[in-house]
């Protein structure tokens, strides 16, 4: 729909990492609906330092560069950056799920009034009527969305029986196994979006993402369950979350753009995360 609209890539990114999100968003609640708090916390989490991972880093590497225009980047980066902050802050309870929704909205809203200008626009290869452009995409992704978040809830289930017969901690299931699961989606279409050039698209869909995981998976469900304690290992995650959000900037920042071995750089940082998980279960 965004690429028969001619909408900016940035847009495009945020439709994309919207509707890829629905399963990091579905098991994330599952989980904290049913008293799960470390799992439903490390879904969130675990997916969007996967989603670094995957999205920028692995994409990187299979097309070999991944450039966006420098204003692009600060813009994107700023936003993902401070909703990072503003959600990790709830998690340590620093704030308080109605003062974070708050805040979030205050970044989040002029994101959204100021997105079109940022990004290229690109054309479809051929003049498509109305009902291809709109009608039918419509119509295929309600019942794709609906798949997925039944498939979801599913998932939290079967993986949390899974681990009580097997003596699996629920972190592990949350921020390794669920997260990597529900990501896939997302790094499937970053892949895409990379080998089609469109890097802005790439960066926005990663930060979106992640974001929207904040929100819809941690804020909005805090508002009517607890998110339980905060471990020393979440804090971990935090902080390396917001490392390799950083590190990934930064690479986008240099004159190249992210190239391979760069996507490397980033691909190591996760390894030493999935190390500290394992070895701190």
């Amino acid at each position: 729909m965004g690429l028969g609209l001619g909408l900016p890539e940035t847009v495009l990114g945020l439709l994309t990492a919207l509707a890829a999100d629905a399963p990091e968003v579905s098991s994330a609640i599952a989980a904290l609906v049913r008293g799960k708090h470390d799992v439903g916390i490390g879904v969130v989490l675990g997916s969007n330092v996967f989603n670094v991972a995957a999205m920028i880093g692995l994409s990187a590497i299979l097309c070999g560069r991944i450039r966006i225009r420098r204003q692009a980047l600060a813009f994107e980066g700023a936003v993902g950056i401070a909703a990072t902050l503003i959600a990790g802050a709830l998690i340590l309870k620093l704030l308080g799920p109605w003062v974070t929704l708050v805040l979030l909205a205050a970044v989040i809203v002029p994101y959204l009034a100021l997105l079109g200008r940022f990004g290229e626009r690109h054309r479809p290869d051929h003049v498509l009527a109305p009902g291809e452009r709109v009608l039918l995409p419509a119509l295929m992704l309600l019942p794709a969305l609906a798949i997925i978040v039944v498939g979801s809830t599913g998932m939290v289930d079967s993986a949390l029986n899974l681990a009580d017969r097997w003596s699996v901690p629920d972190v592990i299931v949350g921020i390794l196994v669920l997260a990597i699961l529900t990501s896939i989606p997302n790094a499937f279409t970053a892949a895409r979006l990379a080998f089609q050039r469109r890097g802005s698209a790439v960066v926005s869909e990663t930060l979106n993402s992640n974001t929207t995981n904040l929100v819809f998976g941690i804020t909005v469900p805090a508002l009517f369950v607890s998110l339980g304690s905060t471990a020393a290992l979440t804090r971990f995650d935090l902080g390396w979350l917001l490392l390799m959000t950083l590190v990934a900037i930064a690479l986008f920042a240099r004159r190249g753009g992210v190239t391979r071995s760069g996507g490397l750089a980033i691909l190591l940082l996760y390894v030493v995360f999935v190390a500290v998980q394992i070895a701190s279960s």
